[in-house]
């Protein structure tokens, strides 16, 4: 014991000399690991993303304080460009990419280098012997390194089913995207037509508002000239104050409406006077059977494309999990290098510090024996999962009938009320006219007068609703059909 404590004292000095290059590697290797990666750093954004960024930075540094006038297809195009939410997709369907490269990658030859410092309590010789009798050198100090090649050569499936399963599951997140951007289509869409109903709204409050207002000087005069009662003006009055209080209600929701708007294009507003080109126009209506639109639903919905997609991966996903009971065969290769440091012994004319190089090349097998039920947990809990992928299939196949039956009936209703309306709008204009004629002859009473604008008032209101339920229809079937431009 005293001889073996005397021989680790004496290598010590030669331990501690390895082990100072093999603790500044691991130095420096650990000071470029201690800065991670930074979650909110811009080179993680995509081009669009800081394309976008740029132009807010750029308007707001020229004191824009609105955005320009945009349309509806400008502002479908600046959503899709700039909506954080449509870029968060996109990312995964990169990922959902990423993973399919290498789940193909796995089955390709691995080729990596292997290097090590091995020291030994007692010597230990550098390369097994090759014959009976062959001298060889001996140290406690060995160094390695090693060149490795790996080739799959039959994994039961495993690994093809793993690549075709990532694959389908990459086409699914491309589907999902373009399911994201036909939603944003439609809410842009949506969002676009209800504005210009409610600066409709607010335009018909105003112009009665103007209209109260020429009808109070009115009465004044005809109380002047003792033909109108005081009654007359108090009435109007609280008419009138009834329609300004409507209108500041309705400028609000103008305004959060222009909000609601801006966020979806994902942009930054400075002010909410967002200006709008468009008209609602009573458009003509689409000849389209519900047969035909569930069936061009079915062709071309990214959502129901996707959950295909997604069950066949899961369906590839029970047979890797099956493939578990299978064994795995590879090809496995190396060749490199050993190095004794200060070699206790070595062969007769060998330098001090000897080396050798060593090289295998071989077939490994793996059976499966016993794995205490863990494959078939897997493959019950992936054939669970496949049955689970197609009842939401079916669900959705429900859920598409529905929507594609509900936009047809939403286009044809908004339709019909917005013909209906139209007529009603020419009625309470006609009917307002006449009772302010019938009032300034003294032969109508006020109440009549008050009645006739806020029936001419409600017809607009409802006219103007129904013109944009007839585009939000529209915009709703090629949603459901699954078209992306509307």
């Amino acid at each position: 014991m005293i001889v073996r404590e005397i021989m680790c004292l004496n290598r010590a000095p030669i331990l501690t000399r390895a082990l100072v290059p093999l603790l500044m590697v691991l130095l420096t290797s650990s000071c470029a690991l201690i800065s991670p990666t930074d979650p909110y750093g811009p080179s993680f954004l995509s081009s669009a993303s800081n394309d976008a960024r740029l132009t807010l930075s750029s308007e707001k540094k020229a004191g824009a304080s609105a955005l320009p006038s945009v349309n509806l297809n400008e502002a479908i195009e600046i959503a899709l460009t700039r909506n954080p939410e449509v870029a968060a997709v996109g990312h995964d369907a990169q990922a959902a990419g990423a993973r399919k490269d290498a789940a193909w990658g796995a089955m390709l030859p691995a080729l990596s280098a292997e290097g090590a410092y091995t020291h030994y309590l007692d010597d230990q010789r550098l390369v097994p012997a090759r014959f009976n009798g062959e001298s060889g050198a001996f140290s406690d100090s060995i160094y390695s390194g090693d060149l490795i090649l790996r080739i799959p050569l039959f994994a039961g499936g495993k690994l093809i089913n793993e690549a075709r399963a990532a694959n389908l599951l990459s086409q699914a997140s491309e589907h999902r995207l373009g399911r994201t951007r036909e939603e944003l289509i439609f809410n842009v869409t949506s969002v676009f037509y209800g504005i210009l109903a409610q600066e409709k709204l607010v335009d018909s409050l105003a112009f009665s508002q103007d209209a109260l207002a020429s009808h109070l000087k009115r009465v004044n005069d005809l109380i002047a000239a003792q033909k109108a009662a005081k009654v007359d003006r108090l009435r109007t009055e609280v008419r009138l104050a009834d329609v300004q209080q409507k209108i500041v209600r309705e400028r609000n929701t103008l305004a959060v409406q222009k909000q609601l708007l801006t966020n979806l294009m994902g942009v930054e507003p400075t002010s909410p006077t967002l200006a709008l080109q468009g008209a609602l126009d009573a458009t003509t209506t689409i000849s389209l059977t519900m047969e035909k639109g569930i069936a061009a639903a079915f062709l071309n919905r990214p959502d129901y494309l996707a959950a295909r997609k997604e069950l066949e991966a899961q369906a590839r996903r029970v047979d890797v999990g099956r493939a578990g009971h299978t064994p795995t065969v590879s090809l496995f290769g190396a060749y490199g290098g050993r190095w004794a440091e200060n070699p206790s012994e070595q062969p007769v004319g060998a330098s001090a510090s000897d080396s050798e190089d060593v090289g295998r090349v071989g077939i490994g097998i793996e059976i499966p024996l016993f794995q205490g039920g863990r494959i078939r947990a897997r493959v019950e809990e992936e054939r669970a999962k496949l049955a689970a992928a197609q009842e939401r299939l079916h669900k959705l196949e429900l859920q598409i009938r529905l929507e594609v039956e509900t936009a047809l009936l939403n286009l044809g209703s908004a339709s019909e009320r917005a013909q209906t309306l139209q007529k009603s709008v020419e009625q309470a204009e006609e009917s307002l006219r006449i009772e302010r004629q019938k009032y300034e002859l003294g032969k109508g009473a006020i109440v009549d007068v008050l009645d006739a604008q806020s029936a001419l008032l409600e017809a607009e209101t409802n006219y103007y609703g129904a013109l944009a339920d007839v585009h939000v229809a529209r915009a709703q079937i090629d949603l459901a059909m699954g078209k992306e431009k509307p």
